[in-house]
Formats: C-alpha cells, sequence, structure tokens
C-alpha cells in the first residue's frame, strides 16, 4: 500500500490561513489503512483547525467527506456540486488524491494534507516500513523474495557491503540487514548459488520510459 501520514499542524494552518470555508477530503484507500487519512482523521483534522481559529479569534467553517478512493475519477465526480463552494479543499490522501482533484476542478484550490513517503506494509500496530520502490521489473524472486533496492539501506544489488553485525545494518541498528535474510533465506532453499550471477545495474531510465508511466488494459477500457 501507499503510506503516508499527516503533514504537521503548522504548515496545513499556514495552508488556510486566509480561508473562511473549506472542504477535507479523505480516502477510504490506502490512507484509511495506515491511519493517515480515513474518516477518523479527516475528523481529527478538522476539529483541531477548529479550535486552533478559534484560539487566533479567526473561526473557520469546515466541511467533512470522505471518499471510496481519490485515485478513481469516477469517484471524484462526488464532488462536483461542492467543489466550488469552499475556499480550499483539503485532500488528505496520497498525493494522488489532490492531483486529480485539482485536474477534476481547475477552478479549485486544492492542497494535500498529507506527505507521501512510501510503498510499504505494516510491520506492527502503528508501524510502517518500505518494502517497494516500484522500479517497474521486479527480480525478488531471485533474492529469496526480499527486495534489496528498497529494503537495503545503501539498495546494493550485488551482495551486501560487509558493514553489518548480528544481522543488522550498520546505517541504523533498528534496520534487518536485508542481505542477511537474502543469504540466510537463499541457504535454506538451497539456491545460495544465484547469488554468485551477478545483477546488472537497474535501467531506471528504461523503468520510467522517459516520464510517467501508464499501464494500458486493452481489455479492460470501454
Amino acid at each position: 500500500m501507499i503510506v503516508g501520514e499527516r503533514k504537521p499542524l503548522d504548515e496545513i494552518l499556514e495552508m488556510v490561513k486566509d480561508a473562511k470555508k473549506i472542504l477535507i477530503v479523505g480516502c477510504k484507500g490506502c490512507v484509511t489503512v495506515c491511519n493517515a487519512g480515513g474518516t477518523k482523521e479527516v475528523g481529527i483534522l478538522a476539529a483541531t483547525l477548529r479550535l486552533a481559529r478559534l484560539k487566533e479569534d479567526n473561526p473557520i467553517e469546515i466541511d467533512e467527506m470522505t471518499l471510496e478512493r481519490q485515485c478513481d475519477p469516477e469517484y471524484i465526480e462526488i464532488l462536483e456540486e461542492r467543489a466550488a463552494n469552499y475556499d480550499i479543499i483539503l485532500s488528505m490522501a496520497c498525493s494522488i488524491g489532490p492531483q486529480y482533484i485539482s485536474e477534476k476542478f481547475p477552478e479549485a484550490i486544492v492542497y494535500p494534507a498529507l506527505n507521501t513517503c512510501f510503498m510499504g506494509g505494516a510491520q506492527e500496530h502503528g508501524v510502517w516500513a518500505e518494502f517497494c520502490q516500484a522500479c517497474g521489473d521486479c527480480k525478488i524472486h531471485l533474492f529469496g523474495g526480499y527486495c534489496p533496492i528498497a529494503r537495503c539501506s545503501k539498495s546494493l544489488l550485488n551482495g551486501p557491503c560487509g558493514g553489518s553485525a548480528d544481522g543488522k545494518c550498520e546505517v541504523d541498528k533498528e534496520i534487518d540487514c536485508v542481505w542477511h535474510l537474502i543469504v540466510n533465506k537463499l541457504m535454506k532453499q538451497g539456491k545460495l548459488d544465484q547469488l554468485t550471477q551477478v545483477k546488472p545495474l537497474k535501467n531506471w531510465t528504461t523503468s520510467r520510459d522517459g516520464g510517467p508511466r501508464k499501464i494500458v488494459r486493452e481489455d479492460l477500457k470501454i
């Protein structure tokens, strides 16, 4: 999933300092799962902004809603009759959300209330970690199911750096050395010889294809 976190309150207050009426729009997708932009978080931010502005003797009117997703145009349509009624729309989604809303409603002022951090998963309750950099050419099958690009602090593709100790990364002792995990996994599978084959450097230019990437499924197009 895409993992995000709410921007600092001071930054959001600065965004809306001249606004009298705003709409906070949440998303039921990834940011709900990582407790950053779902219905609950929309309500918390709205209440916090109201209190902060009251303390400044500058009250603000805030409406709240949470869309099924902000990364699909069909779910943005629900804002059609409301977008023009607000000084600012605050999107509590990954960065795709405010971009979609801005494109759909060119006259609307749309700001992101979240910082989009990485693609990852939950390690424990309240803790998320990066697992993927979306390089477009997945090779984790060669590394025991682990991604050395995203999970090695140095993104090493051809073996460990030699600086780890007791399975922990020298950059941060809280980080598992992914190459320690890779070697142990391949040893258990009897496939350690896979690591003797030099892996070519990632062609990031090809992965990006010279600009924003796109996937077209002709069988799904209407």
